[in-house]
């Protein structure tokens, strides 16, 4: 009875065997690359990083000159303000409240005109990025490329972040 129960689980383990083959001639290749440590680590990205920096540095410097004044303006009217002629604190007040409205208005238009030429830099970024992993996919004949976002787990054997960080550094 031992036997033929030692047979059949030889015979089931051979079949499986047999079974298993064609699904592993037919298996596909994956890959799987972290976008967030590319877009950070990529010379591209530090490239496109400084030329925002160089755009909106200056911009970024009269807005935090005219905060200083604008703190001054504030101090100078809780300081003095009692002891000032009601008109003139009045005047004051006046030229607060107006360069108060335009340093607002001017530090929107910062963010936004910030904001899209960021967005604007991200898309070209992410298309160089798209192109050197399809490319790499295409030399390792990868079938399928996963990102962190919709992967649980990758073992490094399949993490091929740094193989497209070389190719983006190569570019």
């Amino acid at each position: 009875m031992k036997a033929w129960i030692t047979a059949g689980i030889g015979v089931a383990l051979v079949v499986a065997g047999w079974t298993a083959v064609p699904a592993l001639a037919g298996a596909q290749t994956v890959g799987y690359v972290t976008m967030n440590r590319i877009l950070e680590d990529s010379p591209q990205a530090e490239q496109a990083m400084r030329e925002l920096e160089e755009e909106f540095s200056p911009r970024d410097s009269e807005l935090v000159a005219e905060r200083e004044e604008l703190q001054r303006l504030r101090d100078r009217l809780e300081r003095e303000g009692d002891m000032m002629d009601p008109s003139e604190r009045a005047a004051l007040e006046r030229e607060f409240s107006a360069r108060s409205r335009e340093f607002r208005r001017a530090q929107e238009s910062f963010s936004e005109d910030l904001n899209v030429r960021r967005n604007e830099e991200l898309s070209r970024l992410q298309r160089r990025i798209n192109d050197a992993i399809a490319e790499l996919a295409r030399e390792r004949d990868i079938d399928v490329i996963l990102t962190e976002r919709n992967v649980l787990y990758a073992s490094d054997r399949v993490d091929i972040t740094d193989d497209v960080l070389a190719a983006m550094q190569r570019e």
